[in-house]
Order: C-alpha cells, then sequence, then structure tokens
C-alpha cells in the first residue's frame, strides 16, 4: 500500500506531530509514505497525479489542495471543530473525499451538520505516546499559546498560579498538574500527553475535551469563568488528584496512544480500497 499524507502547516503544532507520530507507526506495518511539505507547492500538485493507493490529507490547505488534483481515493483528517460554511466550494471539496477521519464525536457532529452523510465519518482519536511517570514535585503548568481562542487571559484572570510553557514532553516530566483553558476544541491532544505521564488535569468543559477527561474519574471539567478555573485548580492540590492522574493514565493506555491511531487508521485504509 502506497501512502501519500499532506499537511500545508506552517508551524509545528499538535497536529502535525501527530502525521509524524501516524507515519512512524504505520511504517512498522510496511506501508509505504511520503509526506508533502508546505514548501514547494507546484510539486505537490505533479505528486498528487502519480499513482498511489491513498491521499491522506491532514488539514484545510491540504484537503483543498487534495480535492483538486488527487487522483487516488482521498481521506481527510478533521481535528478542528470550526463550523464549516455552507457554500457551493464548501459543499463541493466537503463531497470530494471517500472517508473522513474525525478526532473526536464532537468532530465528527460538526461534519454531520455541515451535510457529511454518518456513512463517510469515523472517529479516530489522536494518539500520543507513553510517558514516564511524573514526579509531580513541580509546578502547575499550562501550555503557552498566542491564539486568541485558547484561554490564557482566562488562566490569568483567574488568579492560579501557573507556569506557561512552550516544550510540554519537558515539563511534564515534574508538573504537579496541567490547566488546560480553551474555548474551542477538536480534542485536546496535550491533554493525553499529560494524563499519559499520571499527570491530574483540569479541562475546559468544551469541544471534545469531555470524551477525554470523565470528570472526577481522570480529571476535573471546569466552565470557562476565573472563578470556576480557580476552584477547579485548587482541587489538585487535594488528594484524589492522584487518582486522577493515575486513572487517566490509564485510560490513555487502554484507548489514546500512537498504535491505537495507526492500527484504526491502517483499517480505515483498507476498508476504502
Amino acid at each position: 500500500m502506497r501512502v501519500l499524507h499532506l499537511d500545508l502547516g506552517r508551524q509545528m503544532r499538535g497536529g502535525q506531530f501527530q502525521v509524524l507520530q501516524l507515519m512512524e507507526a504505520l511504517s512498522a506495518y510496511g506501508i509505504e509514505q511520503q509526506f508533502l511539505s508546505p514548501h514547494g507547492e507546484p510539486f505537490a500538485i505533479r505528486k498528487l497525479r502519480r499513482e498511489v493507493d491513498i491521499v491522506h490529507a491532514h488539514d484545510a490547505k491540504s484537503h483543498t489542495l487534495a480535492a483538486l488534483f488527487a487522483r487516488a481515493p482521498l481521506i481527510v483528517s478533521r481535528r478542528v471543530a470550526f463550523p464549516i460554511k455552507n457554500t457551493w466550494t464548501s459543499r463541493w471539496k466537503y463531497g470530494r473525499p471517500v472517508l473522513f477521519l474525525a478526532v473526536s464525536k464532537y468532530v465528527a457532529g460538526k461534519l454531520m451538520e455541515a451535510g457529511v452523510p454518518a456513512a463517510k465519518i469515523e472517529v479516530i482519536y489522536d494518539g500520543v505516546q507513553s510517558m514516564p511517570l511524573s514526579t509531580r514535585t513541580g509546578p502547575l503548568i499550562a501550555c503557552e499559546s498566542e491564539d486568541p481562542m485558547k484561554g490564557s487571559d482566562l488562566i490569568r484572570q483567574s488568579g492560579v498560579q501557573v507556569e506557561f510553557t512552550a516544550n510540554l514532553p519537558e515539563a511534564l516530566k515534574t508538573a504537579s498538574g496541567l490547566l488546560y483553558i480553551t474555548r474551542e476544541e477538536g480534542l485536546g491532544s496535550a491533554v493525553l500527553l499529560a494524563q499519559s505521564a499520571g499527570v491530574p488535569v483540569v479541562a475546559s468543559r468544551v469541544g471534545g475535551l469531555p470524551e477525554i477527561v470523565r470528570h472526577e474519574e481522570t480529571g476535573l471539567l471546569t466552565d470557562n469563568t476565573p472563578e470556576a478555573i480557580a476552584a477547579a485548580a485548587a482541587r489538585l492540590s487535594t488528594p484524589g488528584a492522584v487518582a486522577w492522574g493515575l486513572q487517566g493514565r490509564e485510560a490513555v493506555h487502554q484507548q489514546f496512544l500512537v498504535r491505537h491511531m495507526a492500527a484504526a487508521t491502517l483499517s480505515a485504509y483498507r476498508r476504502m480500497l
């Protein structure tokens, strides 16, 4: 099987790391793969016209490019929860793929609201690597982000003392908890990574996050108000937080590792062929 992956994002963010981890895991199955970078897009079009078995687009720009030029069956991963515009061009673009891989049930629902048939949607959750267990001797952390849809401003308004980090895997080695506040989220792979390290999580009750954070079992869910965030964060210093972290780790190891994502994706490829 020959698969061409496309992701035209120009920054390394969560989705891009998911693509690289997926490719690495699929290579263990003997899948022949090529990756199309954001640079040299004219070359991309020539690639799309060559013979491959599956074209797998991982972001909106590559979805558009593949819809125009791909000759092989097109599969699109949908990781974002943004509404889909109801225009003629959008309906055409979303009618081209043979299958959408939605990162959560929430995202699958957004696709169906836009008119994508349920039969053309499969939910495949993001996967993360198994992390060493955190010592929990360090601070409460949050992901550094300038994205206005993320909730850095809400965290600051809450008065909670956190350390913002741009290197989540490193910070998770000692983190005592993760505060993940956002206004919208397809799933939240940063939360899964924290859970993999046994770090208790407080996450916003939005988007796909309730699918991976079971309230008071594998973490805490909070409303996006400064008062609610502060109250939830305070609970991370209670004895129950240790159990939430360990149960979150167990849940990740049962369902949300990279190998789970790769096996489900490969199964989808084979069905489409």
